[in-house]
């Protein structure tokens, strides 16, 4: 262990854990790559390990948007892209596309968002590649030797950004799921479909590629991980035989356990045939079983590639699903070893930016598996919800779907639109459409748990037919709105588009390039100076003053579900523990899962149980409503009440009275709305953890008592778990206080992390611009002309965009 570790850990009040660092050697390199296991390992307290996650998410962020000094020195044409990169734009621009891929293009908008100001005017992606060029060579003639050389190269790299907007598919089996995602993309044979005993039993990330195969990148779980399931599924077996032969009428079977998701028989034959039922865990483990895919033996990613969609499908149909009419060919079906399947598209312009996630319903019993579900459903921008026609508005396993995931999608997420597609319109007349959709409105309005996370605004109904749009016939889109649809994932397309906000970014360096050549008024940049840095003083006080009065009032609301919850804790547990629609025979299996999981249940079809949640419910609703005010999902809106959106330097106002340093203001003007928009961004990563800590604490607190209640075997192991169970809660009603204050040290961190991020970006932008020497600097007049055209030109079609 070095200094660099020890010292972090002290600064963020970590230090109880220096001595689990120091054993396990941990350093300033490993440190940056530990994954979610081994901090659980290193930290087995919930609290101070989400503490840390978030700090060290942070440190990454750090050192990512500030390159070192020397790094900047010893820039090179890496930087520039290559010639193949420039001739794939090219071709790009130049490649004619189908009748419907050209209709959804990501760069070639619809009129109603075009930008273009005169006849003549450049498309966004053309404006997008002269500028980045343009932005090369000037990095390219910075030396970077000096500060300030150097500090330009860093904000150019900075210019560069990536954000995926992750579409989730969620629906039961037979929705249409499979072939709802084919019709999107135009192409009948990627995903397969048909039978609904052959389900889909893994996610798949549908994305764009700029290659011309269709590809399937497949992630496997660890052999560990495998070798521990296989275990806990063997475990499950043999109980289930014992149980069946005790008749103790209290526990006496796992009437339950059948419908748990682990699904031991399901797994294991499609693994194994009926080989496993003789074979020991660890003769399982043998090499033989997995000679055709020494990928997940080596754990590494395995990669088809075919010319056609079609002809991937079959290469990669074994990873992803069992089929009840298994043919010769296929002997083993290897989806319960993976973790997920990338599949890439090629000629698909508008996923340059947008993924299709097909998600199973309630994540997984695999741990691995399940932390990658719960990723995904949590950065998911747009949720659509597939279900068949005929009883979309009556469906209950659909809506339980939506109610599972509202907390994951909402408060926990980044959800803003939820999608209730409708398929196999074209059974049904037009009337009859308008009937359903009429009838699924209403259902939603009348299910509290979903209305109190999302408005009306978020909700929208939709009726396709994939077989109808994917035979090419004449497409009604008021009636088959897959049209629809696919202009969505092209709007998602051109919000993300990187275009504004790297020419707003681009005009801004060379402003600061071009002012810094011009000749000195040291007394005006002085002037200048003392009233920026006054400015910046009073605007990080009234940040800083309007984030304490928020999280004031959360404490105020989390002491209120912390007394309701020690008064009424028990009350709910045996809710829990005693359902009334459940006979003691089945709940024994029920909650024999849930100790093994940390309190979770989660079954193939219905709604999971999750004690910790329940136990944190009172915590969670008592801060529901000013959670989704003071963190709305849709950045726009502006988190802290607007207080970020609110900071402002008001450099717009001096540039009149300040003119000959006027191009610094407006060097200054970009940076204070590029970072407001970094830390809009990591607020929305940094909230979901927050709300999450507090079912994450109540967990952590209620681990011994799922060790100790899963460890009972025999007649009375229900009563026993039961009492184990009401006599640790009854014994840590301390736990709600901890969960409370976990939170607020954790607004309190996010709090000091905004404050400190506008004060050291701003206030090195103003040194830079203002008191530092200009050196040897590239005359870029003529580019700051060219970006200047641009960024007026895309300025002025947002304003007509907005004006419209």
């Amino acid at each position: 262990m070095d200094d660099f570790v020890r010292n972090k850990l002290t600064e963020w009040k970590l230090s109880d854990w220096i001595e689990a660092f120091e054993a396990q050697e941990i350093d300033k390199d490993t440190l940056y790559h530990l994954d979610d296991q081994e901090i659980n390992q290193l930290i087995t307290k919930a609290g101070p390990r989400v503490k840390f996650n978030n700090k060290l998410k942070l440190l990454k962020e750090e050192q990512n948007a500030t390159q070192p000094q020397k790094e900047a020195v010893n820039t090179s044409v890496q930087d520039s892209p290559s010639k193949s990169e420039k001739e794939k734009e090219i071709q790009k621009r130049k490649r004619k596309s189908d009748h419907l891929q050209g209709e959804f293009s990501q760069w070639q908008p619809a009129p109603k968002h075009q930008y273009n100001c005169a006849a003549g005017s450049q498309s966004e992606t053309e404006i997008l590649s002269d500028v980045k060029d343009i932005m090369r060579r000037v990095s390219e003639g910075l030396h970077g030797r000096d500060k300030l050389g150097a500090f330009l190269k860093d904000k150019i790299k900075d210019l560069e950004t990536e954000k995926r907007h992750l579409v989730g598919v969620f629906g039961k089996t037979g929705a249409g799921k499979s072939s709802l995602i084919n019709a999107i993309i135009n192409n009948e044979g990627l995903l397969p479909s048909g039978s609904v005993f052959a389900c889909t039993s893994v996610m798949i990330k549908v994305e764009a590629t700029s290659g011309s195969k269709y590809e399937a990148h497949i992630k496997f779980i660890t052999k560990e991980d495998w070798k521990s399931e296989l275990k806990s599924l063997k475990e499950v077996l043999e109980n289930n035989d014992d149980d069946d032969d005790d008749d103790d009428d209290d526990d006496g079977g796992g009437g339950g356990s059948n419908d748990d998701f682990l699904d031991p028989d399901g797994k294991l034959s499609a693994l194994y045939g009926e080989e496993w039922k003789e074979r020991s865990t660890h003769s399982l483990m043998d090499n033989k079983y997995f000679i055709d895919i020494p990928e997940f033996r080596t754990s590494k990613t395995k990669i088809l590639k075919s010319d056609s969609a079609e002809g991937l499908s079959e290469k990669f149909v074994k990873y992803t699903r069992s089929d009840s009419n298994e043919s010769e060919e296929v002997k083993r079906w290897y989806w319960p070893l993976v973790k997920c399947v990338t599949v890439k598209v090629p000629d698909n312009d508008f996923l340059d930016h947008v993924t299709l996630v097909y998600l199973p319903a309630n994540g997984d019993c695999n741990r691995s598996r399940d932390r990658m579900w719960t990723g995904f459903v949590a950065s998911c921008s747009t949720v659509w919800i597939v279900t068949e026609m005929n009883r979309a508005a009556s469906e209950k396993e659909t809506w339980e779907i939506l109610e599972n995931a509202r907390s994951l999608l909402r408060h926990g997420g980044e959800c803003q639109q939820i999608h209730f597609i409708c398929t196999k319109s074209d059974h049904e007349k037009p009337d009859d459409l308008k009937k359903i959709k009429s009838a699924v409105m209403n259902e939603f309005k009348r299910r509290k748990l979903i209305k109190n996370h999302f408005s009306e605004d978020c909700f929208k109904v939709f009726t396709v037919s994939s077989t109808e749009f994917l035979k090419g016939e004449n497409v009604n889109p008021d009636h088959n709105e897959i049209p629809k649809l696919k202009e969505i994932l092209k709007n998602l397309n051109d919000a993300h588009s990187e275009t504004l906000n790297y020419v707003s970014g681009a005009y801004g360096i060379l402003s600061l390039i071009q002012g810094a050549r011009s000749g000195e008024v040291v007394e005006q940049k002085n002037d200048l100076y003392d009233l920026l840095e006054g400015n910046l003083s009073i605007q990080l006080n009234q940040v800083k003053k309007a984030i304490g009065k928020i999280i004031k009032a959360f404490e105020q609301r989390l002491s209120e579900g912390v007394e309701k919850s020690q008064n009424l804790c028990e009350k709910k547990l045996k809710s829990f523990l005693y359902p009334s629609k459940m006979s003691d025979r089945a709940f024994h299996g029920t909650l024999k899962s849930a100790v093994r999981n940390d309190g979770v249940q989660k079954p193939k079809k219905g709604k999971p149980k999750n004690l910790n949640m329940t136990l944190a419910s009172y915590l969670t609703e008592s801060i529901d409503e000013k959670f989704r005010k003071t963190f709305p999902n849709n950045i726009k809106c502006g988190h802290f009440n607007g207080a970020i959106d609110a900071f402002s330097l008001s450099t717009d106002s001096l540039i009149e009275k300040y003119k000959d340093v006027e191009l610094q203001l407006i060097f200054l003007q970009t940076e204070e709305n590029k970072i407001k928009a970094k830390l809009n961004k990591t607020i929305l990563t940094q909230k979901k953890l927050i709300y999450n800590s507090l079912t994450e604490t109540i967990k952590d607190n209620m681990k011994k008592c799922y060790r100790e209640a899963a460890a009972f075997e025999g007649r009375g192991t229900l009563k026993k778990m039961r009492h184990t169970i009401e006599r640790h809660v009854h014994s840590k009603k301390c736990m709600f206080e901890e969960a409370k204050n976990v939170m607020l040290e954790q607004l309190s961190d996010l709090k000091e992390t905004v404050l400190r991020t506008l004060e050291k970006t701003m206030k090195e932008s103003i040194d830079f611009s203002l008191k530092t020497e200009a050196c040897s600097l590239p005359d870029v007049s003529d580019h700051l002309q060219v970006v200047k055209k641009h960024y007026d030109e895309l300025h002025g079609g947002q304003d007509e965009k907005k004006n419209s």
